[in-house]
């Protein structure tokens, strides 16, 4: 019997980071300042007074709500009420987000 040589790992010219995990991963490290509409599942909102309130931001877009002028609404009613609340949640919708940023990541990566 002839002895094999091991075989290396084959490098892949593309960076595979759509598995949904890895893609938690990356969004828990970030920073959010600025997190646009369309990747949004919902927004909730606490007060100070304990009171809990759910803003569902994917079924506002599917009603057909224009995101601009979602965004501006919401700006100016958080403002308003900024004396009230006590913290925002935003909730990503990680599967939009891969969606949007994988054919970037891809083009970006395609080189190496």
């Amino acid at each position: 019997m002839s002895q094999q040589k091991p075989k290396k790992p084959r490098r892949s010219k593309k960076l595979n980071v759509s598995v949904r995990s890895q893609w938690e991963k990356i969004l828990k490290s970030v920073e959010k300042n600025d997190v646009p509409l369309s990747v949004l599942n919902c927004i909730v909102v606490h007060l100070k007074d304990n009171t809990r309130v759910e803003l569902d931001i994917k079924q506002f877009l599917a009603d057909g709500a224009d995101p601009e002028e979602l965004q501006k609404e919401l700006s100016e009613r958080f403002d308003s009420l900024d004396d009230y609340i006590e913290d925002i949640d935003f909730y990503i919708n990680i599967d939009e987000v891969a969606k949007t940023v994988q054919p970037v990541t891809d083009e970006l990566l395609k080189n190496l």
